[in-house]
């Protein structure tokens, strides 16, 4: 110990009488220093990343196939997977240098290009001083790409052709899914800067995904004989493994989207739960309501119209006001299933609008609300409840435009080279053998 503290003396006595240049040198060694990666925060980030892989392959993939007819369910799942496979690989290419270029206020930079300036030393920051490797950041933010361009395909199933799938997807993801994603999450980004509230995804993932879908759904139009023919799910069963497997992914999601382990990372855990939990139980309230018995299919949309309401506000409110939020949400996207889309027609197969739109809105939206302490929320009370709920608005309004705008100008070139959808024949006989020359059940 005296050895110690003597050499530690003489170190003191040393660097005081070092030149300018050497202090310099030691500050810029200490920089360095600072600069590795925190230990736990980054099995945390590696963690959630896989969390979130969870929730596209199998927890989607399940969700969304269960929902279809038998003819289509390997189809469904085929499509999930093979344009998160694709997502991913853009994503390296140029996605994240479009998205999260080093100069952060650019929508394209191009020296990151298949992530040449990346290596295992490279960080990135998070929320305090601590920062994570840039790989491990890499990597979550491309799950995020992956599942929402995997979200739009709910609205276009059992009637689009593979090939308009992939074409659609690297052309949406350019010119959508990335500027809106620079928009609101980097620094220098329009919505960022007027200080837009989107913890984990309701107006980048969400309200980008369900807009997206409307539209590419009525460019693509509807399934043969719809709504005249029944066209029930093939397998709640299979929806009920995959709504439980996003429940459990979404922790990643939310969480994870504080980039540490910290308690900020707790409140989206316990608002993930509540939330949820808040969604599923009034969506079958909502059914016995309207004269309806409470539905396992009930209980599964309920459980995502929560996951996609608190998905804004996971670290941006109290788990009060995250009860609230999940149980207006899941109101509001009942009704919009159940009484909007008939009565104005539109074929969103698996309600990918209904849910993922409308519950991504009022999430957004109701986030400017919960925000505040009056509701519980982590705001501080320094922007008055009203501007930023017009924040939120307004921030809800750009990704319905550019979401909008975007997606039709990719679904109408995929249409234009592909032809779009299937011929009424290879629909009628299912997309499984059509496309993918296999069934999902052989009997």
């Amino acid at each position: 110990m005296r050895l110690f503290t003597k050499i530690s003396a003489l170190t003191m006595a040393a660097l005081a009488a070092a030149p300018v240049w050497a202090q310099d040198a030691a500050e810029a060694a200490e920089e360095v220093a600072a600069a590795v990666p925190n230990p736990g925060n980054n099995a945390w980030m590696m963690t959630a990343t896989i969390l979130v892989l969870l929730m596209i392959l199998p927890g989607l993939a399940l969700f969304y196939g269960g929902l279809t007819r038998t003819k289509n369910m390997l189809s469904t799942m085929t499509q999930i997977g093979a344009v998160s496979a694709l997502a991913m690989i853009i994503w390296v290419v140029y996605g994240y240098s479009t998205a999260f270029g080093p100069e952060g206020n650019s929508f394209v930079s191009w020296g990151n290009l298949f992530l040449a300036q990346t290596t295992t030393d490279s960080t990135a920051a998070t929320f305090s001083d601590e920062v994570i490797s840039e790989y491990v950041f890499i990597s979550f933010q491309m799950t995020f790409a992956a599942i929402t361009a995997a979200l739009v395909l709910g609205a276009l199933v059992e009637r689009v052709k593979f090939s308009a799938v992939m074409l659609f997807t690297a052309i949406w993801l350019t010119i959508v899914y990335f500027p809106i994603a620079h928009m609101v999450w980097w620094d220098g980004g329009f919505l960022f800067d007027m200080g837009a509230l989107d913890f984990a995804g309701g107006t980048v993932v969400h309200v980008n995904a369900g807009i997206s879908a409307l539209v590419a759904a009525m460019i693509l139009g509807k399934r043969t004989g719809y709504p005249k023919e029944p066209m029930p799910p093939h397998s709640l069963t299979m929806t009920m493994i995959g709504t439980g497997l996003l429940w459990v992914g979404w922790f990643g999601f939310n969480a994870g989207s504080e980039l540490e382990a910290d308690g900020t990372a707790g409140l989206a855990m316990i608002n993930t739960f509540v939330a949820t939990a808040s969604a599923a139980l009034f969506w079958m309230l909502a059914e016995a309501v309207n004269g309806k018995k409470a539905s396992a299919l009930g209980f599964c949309s309920g459980v995502i119209a929560g996951l996609v309401a608190v998905t804004p506000a996971a670290g941006n409110s109290g788990p009060f006001g995250a009860i609230i939020l999940g149980a207006v949400a899941s109101i509001v996207c009942y009704y919009a299933v159940a009484f909007l889309k008939p009565k104005l027609g539109y074929d969103d197969s698996l309600d990918a609008f209904g849910i993922h739109g409308i519950g991504g809105m009022v999430g957004a939206i109701g986030t400017g609300l919960v925000y505040q302490p009056l509701f519980g929320g982590p705001g501080d009370g320094s922007v008055a409840m009203g501007e930023q709920v017009w924040i939120q608005i307004v921030a809800v309004l750009v990704a319905i435009v550019w979401a909008a705008i975007g997606t039709a100008i990719a679904a109408t070139i995929a249409k234009l080279v592909t032809g779009g959808r299937v011929s009424e024949e290879a629909e009628r006989e299912g997309l499984d053998l059509a496309e993918h020359g296999e069934r999902a059940y052989n009997y």
